[in-house]
């Protein structure tokens, strides 16, 4: 077996190698063998295995599960550009003729990101200014995550907030309604309550919170507009991405489709679920030469 380091990209053996992971810790278990401690390289997914389970993937490997993450992704932002234009059409004709003969501009929502993966923050980042999103974002463990969202919503004043990072379902765990049954669910739990302190109304402030096989009904409980994960199951990294993008291009005189919100990401109903939320898009006219 080749051996294993931290940084290497590894896939577990008794799960079929079907998710990719990056090695972040080696630590020797209780076991008394060595294990390592994993993040998922595009699910928001933690995990630990023992290093003699782990398959190392070649660089070429590698190279081709990057190259096909990101052309699904391009697939996905045609669509989203697709639907977008269908918008704003349908958006001008409430206006009229006069209002069609006028060049328009685009206001749409802001959003505060704060994630506990700086990799996957960077591929955020950058999608939402292929989307044309406002957006300030921050690398923040999770668990530091309660303690810090206060200031950053004072400091940006954001419409929408994002709360993510990785997450999953400890082993030996039985109950899923209990908090203490996860990595990381109670932090964001934390977080979104002290989100709703700053700003009550969750038509003001609109939270999307969670990862990996979150818990799901808690995080919608404490405050949050929309959460993963309805039943436990991975979520993509960029879920939260096209859920905010929906909201950020919907106009605030229309309520946003949940259907097509979470039909519109990439995991689905079973990884993404929410309640009725008023979209943050007002659209300007004219538009000024200057």
């Amino acid at each position: 077996m080749k051996e294993i380091r931290i940084g290497d990209i590894v896939g577990r053996i008794s799960y079929g190698c079907d998710v990719y992971f990056k090695v972040i810790e080696l630590f020797p278990g209780g076991d008394g063998k060595k294990h390592a401690r994993l993040k998922g390289l595009d699910m928001r997914l933690m995990a630990t295995a023992p290093v003699e389970d782990l398959h190392k993937f070649e660089p070429a490997e590698v190279a081709n599960y990057w190259h096909s993450f990101m052309t699904k992704n391009h697939e996905h932002l045609k669509r989203v550009f697709q639907r977008r234009e269908q918008d704003r059409l349908r958006l001008l004709s409430r206006g009229g003729s006069t209002v069609n003969n006028l060049s328009s501009f685009d206001v749409p929502g802001s959003v505060l990101h704060i994630d506990g993966d700086g990799d996957y923050l960077d591929l955020c980042l950058t999608t939402y200014r292929q989307l044309g999103i406002p957006a300030a974002g921050y690398q923040i463990d999770e668990e530091k995550q309660p303690e810090r969202v206060m200031e950053l919503l004072q400091k940006h004043r954001p419409d929408m907030l994002v709360l993510t990072g990785h997450d999953g379902i400890e082993k030996e765990a039985k109950d899923f309604t209990d908090l203490n049954s996860y990595h990381n669910s109670r932090y964001f739990v934390e977080a979104v309550k002290k989100a709703r302190e700053y700003e009550k109304s969750r038509d003001d402030l609109v939270i999307f919170a969670g990862a990996c096989q979150s818990h799901y009904e808690a995080i919608l409980q404490a405050g949050a507009n929309f959460a993963s994960s309805p039943q436990r199951v991975l979520i993509h990294a960029f879920d939260p991405v096209f859920v905010v993008e929906k909201i950020a291009y919907t106009s605030i005189y229309d309520p946003v489709s949940l259907k097509d919100i979470i039909s519109g990401t990439i995991t689905g109903f079973d990884g993404i679920g929410g309640i009725d939320t008023r979209g943050k898009h007002r659209l300007g006219i004219p538009k000024s030469p200057y």
